[in-house]
C-alpha cells in the first residue's frame, strides 16, 4: 500500500521534480517506509512506501525497465500475482524482486493495457510506455484504490489524494481550478456525500472511475476505457438455499484467505461486533490463522443510545480466541480530533465514523501494518432497511430510488444553497442512467449493482481508505473480492431481503458464531456525540457555520442555515443523518484543505 503520483507535460517542457516532492509531501502518511522518483521527460513519477510485500528495496517504486522503455508507480495489492508470475517465467519473463509490483510492470510489457483486466484486487496504477510516449492510469474493479488527476493545456497531474494535487498548485504554481463544482455539490447532498467518478467538489480535480483506465498521449489525448462490469442475471443451474450457502461460504472464505496470505507481515481484522466483521475472524480461524489480532472502537453513551458494542466483539474475541485490543474513545477527545480527521479527506464525507475510523487506526497502526474490515457486506447482501422497500415498491421511475434513498429532494436543495450553485436536478438524470445501464434481471438487482460499482466506491470504501492510510495501515475488503460480489450479483432478492437482510450470511453464521451476533438487530457504527446534535457539538457545528470564511465562501442560503441551528434535532435525511452535520463537515472540509 502506498502513495503514488506523476505529471505528463503536453508542451514539450520537462517536469520540474519540485512538483513530485510537493506531491510526495502530502503522500509521505500513506507510505512512511521510503520514496522514490522517476524523470524521463515529458513524465515525472514519484511514490511513497507502506512496504507489505517483498520487504527489500528490490520492490522499491518508481520500478523501471529501462529496455522495455516502462515505468511504474503502483498503489493497492494484487492478490493473484503469484499465478501471473508463474505465467509470466513460463513465457520468458524473469524476475528480480518477489513482490507485486514487477508482475504488474512484466505484465504490462507482455500483454499492453489488457494486462489491467487480468488483476484481481486493489489498485491504482501509473505508468509510462517511453515507446507509446503514453501515460496509463487505471483502477481496480470496485475504486478501493482512489486515483485523482487534473488537466491544464501545458500538463496532467495525477495523485492518490487531492491534497497532493492541490499542495502542488500551492507549492509549486501548478495551475488548479478550485472552484466549486455545482454539479458535484447537487450530487454531494442528495447520495450523502457521494460524488460518482469522475466528477470531485472542485472544477479542476477529477478521478478515475472504478473498473476504467484511462490512456493519455503526450499531447493530452485521453482515452477512456472500462475494462470490466458487473452483470446481475441467475446462473443457468438452479441452486437451492442450502447451494447458496455453501457457494458464499466456500468464496468468501477464499476472500478472507487470501488476504492473509498475500502479505509479508501480520494481517489484523476491525471488529466492530456485527456479524460482518465477525465472519472474517471466524472464517480465519476455520483456515487456521493463529495469534489473530483483533481491534474495536466504542464511544461514550447518550441517553437514547449506546455508544459501543463491546459485547458482541468480545464475545467474538473469545469464542475465536483472538489476540483482542479495545479503543474506548471519549467525548473530549473526539471534537479537538474531528478537524484533523477532515484535513486527511481527499473529498468531503458525512459518516460519522469517518472520526471513529481515523481514531481506531491510529491505535491498530501500532500494531500491525495490514487489517481487513467489513465494509461492502450490507451493498453486496441486501443489508440496509430501504432495500425491501425500494424491491416493493411500486413507484414509477426515479422517485422509486429517490422516495427511499435521497438525502433531501431537490426543491429542498434549491432552498439550501445559495443560487450561484443551482442546477437541474442532476443527480435523480444521473441515477436513472446508471440504474438502466446494469444488465440485470430485477429492480433490486439493479440497485444493489450501482451501490457496489458506484455509490459504495465514495462512502463508505473512500472512508476505510483515507482514515486507514492517515496512519499508514492497509485495509483489506473481502466482501468486495470481485469474484463474491460477481457470485452475489447472480443471487435473487429472497436470499438477500429476508431476516432482516443479508439472509444468506445469516444463514451460514449459525452455530458459527455467538447467537447473540447473529439475532441481534441491524446497527450502525455508533457514535452518540455526533447523531445527536447538542451540546459542544452543536457549539461546534455553529462556529463552523457562522464563520467568516463560511460567510465569505457563501455556500448555503443563511434563511436555511438559520432554520436548520434553531431546531437542529428536527432536521434529519431519510437515512436518519444529521442535515445540519452535513452543511458543517463541507464547510469543515474546505476549512482544512482549501483554506488552510
Amino acid at each position: 500500500m502506498c502513495g503514488i503520483c506523476g505529471e505528463l507535460r503536453f508542451d514539450d517542457g520537462q517536469p520540474e521534480l519540485s512538483v513530485i516532492e510537493a506531491m510526495k509531501e502530502q503522500l509521505r502518511k500513506r507510505g512512511p517506509d521510503s520514496e522514490g522518483s522517476y524523470l524521463d521527460a515529458p513524465v515525472a513519477l514519484g511514490h511513497r512506501r507502506l512496504a507489505i510485500i517483498d520487504l527489500s528495496d528490490r520492490a522499491a517504486q518508481p520500478m523501471v525497465d529501462e529496455a522495455a522503455g516502462v515505468a511504474l508507480v503502483f498503489n493497492g495489492t494484487i492478490y493473484n500475482y503469484p499465478d501471473l508470475r508463474r505465467e509470466l517465467q513460463g513465457k520468458g519473463h524473469r524476475f528480480e524482486s518477489t513482490g507485486d509490483t514487477e508482475v504488474i510492470l512484466r505484465a504490462y510489457i507482455e500483454w499492453g493495457e489488457d494486462c489491467i483486466a487480468r488483476l484481481q484486487g486493489m489498485f491504482a496504477i501509473g505508468l509510462w510506455d517511453r515507446g507509446r510516449q503514453r501515460l496509463l492510469l487505471a483502477r481496480d474493479r470496485s475504486g478501493i484504490k482512489p486515483l485523482y488527476y487534473a488537466q491544464t493545456g501545458e500538463q496532467l497531474l495525477f495523485a492518490s489524494n487531492t491534497q497532493a494535487i492541490i499542495h502542488a498548485h500551492r507549492q509549486a504554481g501548478v495551475p488548479l481550478d478550485t472552484g466549486i463544482d455545482a454539479t458535484a455539490m447537487h450530487h454531494l447532498f442528495t447520495l450523502h456525500a457521494v460524488v460518482p467518478a469522475p466528477r470531485t467538489m472542485l472544477k479542476g480535480i477529477r478521478k478515475v472511475k472504478p473498473a476504467h483506465y484511462l490512456l493519455i498521449d503526450n499531447n493530452g489525448s485521453v482515452e477512456e476505457k472500462r475494462y470490466w462490469q458487473l452483470k446481475a442475471r441467475r446462473p443457468e443451474k438452479t441452486m437451492t438455499e442450502a447451494d447458496w450457502v455453501q457457494a458464499v461460504h466456500d468464496e468468501l472464505r477464499r476472500a478472507v484467505e487470501k488476504r492473509v496470505k498475500i502479505a509479508d507481515v501480520p494481517v489484523g481484522v476491525l471488529l466492530s461486533g456485527g456479524i460482518d466483521s465477525s465472519l472474517l475472524v471466524g472464517l480465519l480461524a476455520e483456515a487456521g490463522q493463529k495469534g489473530l489480532k483483533t481491534f474495536s472502537v466504542g464511544f461514550e453513551d447518550a441517553p437514547e443510545e449506546k455508544g459501543n458494542e463491546f459485547e458482541y466483539s468480545d464475545a467474538v474475541a473469545e469464542r475465536f480466541n483472538t489476540e483482542h485490543h479495545q479503543l474506548m474513545v471519549p467525548n473530549n477527545q473526539v471534537l479537538p480530533r474531528l478537524p484533523e480527521a477532515f484535513a486527511n479527506m481527499a473529498e468531503p464525507m458525512f459518516g460519522q465514523d469517518a472520526v471513529a475510523f481515523y481514531l481506531l487506526s491510529e491505535v491498530v497502526s501500532k500494531e500491525v501494518k495490514v487489517v481487513q474490515s467489513g465494509q461492502g457486506a450490507d451493498e453486496v447482501f441486501g443489508g440496509y432497511f430501504w432495500y425491501p422497500r425500494m424491491h416493493h415498491s411500486l413507484t414509477p421511475g426515479i422517485k422509486r430510488f429517490a422516495d427511499e434513498y435521497f438525502d433531501r429532494d431537490h426543491d429542498e436543495y434549491l432552498e439550501m444553497v445559495d443560487p450561484r450553485y443551482h442546477v437541474k436536478d442532476v443527480t435523480s438524470e444521473l441515477m436513472q442512467d446508471l440504474l438502466d445501464e446494469v444488465e440485470a434481471d430485477e429492480y433490486l438487482d439493479r440497485v444493489l449493482a450501482v451501490d457496489v460499482t458506484t455509490l459504495i466506491v465514495d462512502d463508505p470504501v473512500k472512508r476505510v481508505d483515507n482514515m486507514t492510510m492517515a496512519w499508514g495501515l492497509e485495509a483489506r475488503v473481502p466482501f468486495l473480492d470481485t469474484q463474491l460480489v460477481e457470485l452475489a450479483a447472480s443471487m435473487p432478492p429472497e436470499m438477500k431481503l429476508p431476516n432482516g437482510g443479508k439472509h444468506v450470511l445469516k444463514a451460514l453464521s449459525r452455530g458459527f458464531l455467538p447467537d447473540k451476533v447473529v439475532n441481534r438487530s441491524k446497527a450502525y457504527f455508533p457514535m452518540p456525540a455526533l447523531k445527536y446534535v447538542r451540546g459542544e457539538f452543536l457549539e461546534f457545528m455553529k462556529q463552523i457555520l457562522l464563520s467568516d470564511q463560511a460567510k465569505q465562501r457563501g455556500l448555503y442560503n443563511p434563511a436555511y442555515v438559520e432554520k436548520l441551528l434553531k431546531n437542529p434535532e428536527d432536521y434529519h435525511t431519510r437515512l436518519q443523518g444529521s442535515k445540519l452535520w452535513h452543511l458543517a463537515a463541507l464547510e469543515l472540509w474546505f476549512q482544512q484543505n482549501i483554506d488552510a
